[in-house]
């Protein structure tokens, strides 16, 4: 039988709970790995205020519930990482959310450039 990886991408928002949720609900078997990560431009501020902190706190919280390692990487480029992440782990769904107009990238142009880089990937938006 097929394993499935599972990898959740996350801000450092609560309102990504409903990710690391569905991304569980792809979780068939104990075989089955469930990974949240969330990746960190290196040249911006990583928690820019206090919230940030306590949202991250209680991502780590849900990942822990739904069986899964928060991962946090700081990057000079945030696509080529998360390639590279799906790409060692050999992941096979992403779960991505749509991302808040004020952030330096749009999902869509991330989403697309995975999908193009990870054509045996399979994606869910929530």
């Amino acid at each position: 039988m097929k394993r499935n990886n599972v990898m959740v991408c996350v801000t450092q928002q609560k309102t990504c709970e409903r990710l690391i949720l569905g991304g569980h609900e792809l979780i068939k078997s104990e075989n089955d790995k469930l990974y949240v990560i969330h990746v960190v431009n290196e040249k911006e501020k990583f928690l820019t205020d206090v919230d940030d902190g306590e949202a991250l706190e209680y991502l780590f919280e849900v990942s822990k519930k739904a069986g899964a390692d928060l991962t946090v990487l700081r990057s000079k480029n945030v696509l080529e990482t998360m390639i590279d992440f799906a790409k060692n782990h050999n992941i096979t769904h992403i779960v991505m959310g749509n991302s808040p107009k004020n952030e330096g990238f749009n999902t869509y142009n991330i989403g697309s450039k995975l999908k193009e880089a990870l054509p045996h990937v399979e994606f869910k938006k929530l």
